[in-house]
């Protein structure tokens, strides 16, 4: 009988440097190497910092641990930060919400159609609204209300807790209503995600798309971005406007934004879990 051939396996590496001649020839000639074959590839030289970036998807009947050591010296030649993953591996995922629901909800759904790459291991949440969601998708939830500065400490020493627990990739504040404290935005600077509505600054507080509507506004928007200690104005990973006109309600001004909220974070969740978002400075490159 004669053997089964190798399995190949797909793999993603992530490539971002300062830009200088080589880097692409270096790569490639590693897949070679390797046995492998390009599948997908994308680069960006950026005037802005002058950094190189580069996504890079190829198959290979080589084991992780094998193209793991045969980049490790192209990345220390060129100063690179890398990444190296399978395609398609579900990323870790802590969620935290509050009392809103539709972005849970949205994402939820989403990871259990298969659309969405990601697993959800624990929601954290500061009001017991979303257990309800929670159990209908059985994923584990854990409610610790927040009345003062003690119970919000507690509550971001649960969330390190829970990353450290569940080896937690990346953490989504779906439409979680706490400022994060400038240390826990630290320690989770380019693995956390944000969503807002797009009236900020103009129209804060808890009933927004009232505001909008008293001021006659005609496009509604939100906002996905990683989590910095300045709050609503980290780097951008994706954004979506709608036309509105003055025949809509409140109540039809706020289903079209929270409509908008979910679109807008679910592709930024997505493109993350698929390594298609690098740093560049204050901003991203989106691989699509």
């Amino acid at each position: 009988m004669e053997n089964a051939a190798p399995a190949a396996h797909r793999y993603v590496l992530t490539f971002a440097c300062d830009d200088r001649p080589g880097i692409v020839h270096a790569i490639s000639g590693t897949v070679v190497d390797l046995g492998g074959s390009i599948a997908e590839s994308q680069q960006f030289d950026s005037e802005l910092t002058g950094r190189f970036h580069m996504r890079l998807e190829f198959v290979t009947e080589a084991e992780e641990q094998a193209v793991r050591e045969a980049f490790a010296p192209v990345a220390e030649r060129f100063g690179a930060e890398s990444s190296l993953d399978v395609v398609g591996r579900p990323v870790r995922t802590l969620i935290l919400a509050s009392k809103a629901t539709h972005c849970v909800n949205d994402l939820l759904y989403h990871v259990g159609t298969g659309a969405l790459p990601i697993e959800v291991p624990l929601i954290l949440a500061n009001h017991e609204t979303p257990g309800a969601l929670a159990a209908f998708h059985d994923v584990p939830f854990e409610h610790h209300a927040i009345t003062d500065a003690d119970q919000k400490a507690a509550f971001e020493d649960r969330v390190r807790a829970a990353i450290t627990e569940h080896d937690i990739e990346l953490v989504v504040l779906a439409r979680y209503m706490q400022i994060l404290s400038p240390e826990l935005c630290e320690e989770l600077a380019g693995k956390a995600i944000n969503i807002h509505h797009s009236f900020l600054p103009g129209f804060k507080g808890a009933d927004p798309y009232r505001q909008a509507h008293a001021r006659g506004v005609k496009q509604i928007g939100a906002t996905a971005h990683y989590v910095t200690s300045d709050l609503d104005e980290g780097p951008i990973i994706e954004q979506e406007v709608i036309r509105v006109d003055h025949t809509r309600s409140p109540r039809e001004l706020m289903a079209i934004g929270q409509d908008t909220e979910v679109r807008t974070l679910r592709q930024a969740v997505a493109w993350y879990a698929q390594h298609r978002v690098l740093l560049d400075g204050q901003r991203t490159i989106i691989f699509r």
